[in-house]
């Protein structure tokens, strides 16, 4: 069972499954969540890291790759003073500015518009039969006006559904592109319709059972997306929601076998260490360690999500012999991922015998996000 709990005191939305507490998120303000789109000027081009940074009327100076993802990206070469449309990737983090990029990407519940890139493409969660299928509607659709991807969603629409999704999102971009001329740099050129609506772009498709909340405003978003449950109470004071929070700023976390995970968070990586603890099982213990990590898969999953964790990842599970309890491990930590938003990579394990992943950030950590909340 997956619920959205919005709370308005908060002004935030936790995502529950089972009644547990997966995600956490607050509305941003002033316009510098990932996904938000600027004009900035390039302050300086750093020619030997292939980077320029621009002012986009934050703190520090965002970061941004001279060179983007793949060729299909249309920009042209970038110098110092230029005005630049980019789009916030992830951000701002620590000591780092913002991560932008120029290749603008507008999404909705079905696929992502590109309208800088040429790039046709389709979720690689899909069966490759689906996946051709979608890339031909897709390209049908772009007619070489824009690039696309087709998400998970997409296998289940209709052609002219798709195509009044990618012409509205185009539409958007149009808009924006025209606010750009006369808008002075720096300037916030676009921000997302809100959390709540990019929630329910990524989770109505995976399956959602409702929406609660105390804020009518939430039901208008919902409106023809998912049901709805209005509450008189704060959802959040009822679910326990501060109370699960401080939990998931703990650095131990219990298992149900008496296991536990140590998780440190630390510039560079995250590291997470599972220990037997309290589990003592005496019948074959090869077996026995192989189901704890197996067991610990789904709550590194899910403590990973929780707590906003991304960047490069390792864990170091119980010592197993076994190839075959290896790789039934490996399997059981990408089942865990499967429904994560972020992409994730698993890599598989070291020379060491450790598990290296790899998570996208876009938000700031849990821990940065209630600091940052707290007043001075």
């Amino acid at each position: 069972m997956r619920e959205i709990l919005v709370s308005r005191a908060a002004r935030a939305c936790a995502v529950m499954e089972d009644n547990r507490l997966c995600e956490y998120i607050p509305e941003e303000d002033g316009g510098m969540q990932p996904g938000s789109v600027h004009l900035g000027r390039v302050v300086r081009v750093v020619k030997n890291t292939g980077a320029a940074f621009v002012d986009i009327g934050a703190e520090r100076n965002g970061f941004l790759p001279v060179a983007e993802r793949g060729e299909a990206f249309t920009g042209g070469q970038l110098r110092e003073g230029d005005r630049v449309t980019v789009q916030i990737v992830r951000e701002a983090h620590g000591e780092k500015g913002a991560f932008l990029t120029r290749d603008i990407s507008l999404t909705g519940e079905g696929l992502i518009v590109m309208p800088l890139s040429r790039f046709i493409g389709a979720s690689g969660k899909l069966p490759k039969d689906t996946a051709d299928r979608l890339r031909q509607t897709g390209h049908a659709i772009a007619e070489g006006r824009f690039g696309l991807v087709m998400r998970t969603a997409a296998a289940d629409r209709s052609g002219d559904a798709l195509r009044d999704e990618a012409e509205s999102l185009f539409s958007r971009w149009r808009e924006i592109a025209e606010k750009a001329v006369s808008a002075a740099a720096p300037s916030c050129l676009w921000t997302p319709a809100g959390t709540l609506d990019g929630l329910l772009n990524d989770y109505v498709p995976r399956g959602l059972d409702a929406v609660v909340s105390d804020d009518p405003a939430a039901e208008a978003v919902c409106e023809g997306r998912c049901a709805f449950r209005h509450v008189a109470a704060d959802p959040f004071a009822t679910a326990g929601i501060p109370e699960k929070l401080e939990e998931a700023l703990r650095r131990r976390v219990w298992l149900k076998s008496g296991a536990n995970l140590v998780i440190d968070e630390c510039e560079a990586l995250t590291v997470i260490d599972v220990n037997t603890a309290k589990n003592t099982a005496k019948r074959d213990p090869g077996k026995a360690m192989a189901h704890v990590n197996a067991e610990a898969c789904a709550e590194i999953a899910r403590q990973l999500r929780l707590r906003s964790l991304g960047g490069i990842i390792i864990i170091d599970m119980i010592d197993m012999v076994s190839e075959e309890d290896r790789a039934m491990v490996l399997e059981k930590l990408r089942e865990a991922f499967s429904g994560d938003r972020a992409k994730t990579v698993i890599h598989g394990f070291t020379s060491l015998g450790l598990i290296e992943m790899t998570r996208r950030r876009t938000r700031k950590s849990l821990r940065e996000t209630l600091r940052d909340a707290k007043p001075d």
